[in-house]
């Protein structure tokens, strides 16, 4: 078998976006910027972010009062946006475009009582943002993670559902 390796290579737009709004946030702002999990799946990016001075957290809790916080490509949950809020942290969000799509028709299902399925991954940060959409207890939001999964789901099929 041959294996053709596209050249050059690279991030996806989304990526370049966050990496960039890291970037400059230190560079006007300056070191520390607080930065919710890693922007990227990449070790030499995010090593080098660190060594100019960002922080990669898990938590807002970590976050310290005043300080400039930046939500990674991967999106967050309303749930984490609230938190934000109510800390008075400056945040900068770079939730990938394509990323912040899916949570607004998540949300839309969410606000219609519509059910909502997601392949993916529990604990992924873009997992957790994006079912964090979705708060309608009337409705239902679905993780799949596995074909045996799909053999579990029990979902409503309600007048007007769309598949």
């Amino acid at each position: 078998m041959q294996i053709l390796l596209a050249n050059p290579r690279g991030f996806c737009a989304g990526v370049d976006r966050a990496i960039s709004i890291v970037e400059n946030a230190l560079t006007l702002y300056g070191a520390p910027i607080y930065v919710r999990h890693e922007v990227v799946h990449n070790r030499y990016v995010v090593d080098s972010l660190r060594k100019r001075g960002a922080i990669f957290i898990e938590q807002i809790s970590e976050v310290p009062d005043g300080a400039i916080l930046i939500f990674s490509a991967h999106g967050v949950s309303q749930a984490v946006r609230n938190e934000a809020k109510s800390r008075d942290l400056t945040v900068f969000d770079a939730t990938c475009p394509l990323v912040t799509k899916v949570h607004m028709e998540v949300a839309r299902a969410s606000r219609r009582g519509e059910e909502s399925i997601l392949i993916g991954h529990a604990g992924h940060p873009e997992v957790e943002g994006t079912m964090g959409q979705y708060n309608n207890p009337q409705g239902g939001m679905y993780l799949v993670e596995s074909p045996e999964d799909v053999l579990k789901l029990e979902v409503k099929m309600t007048p007007g559902c769309r598949l």
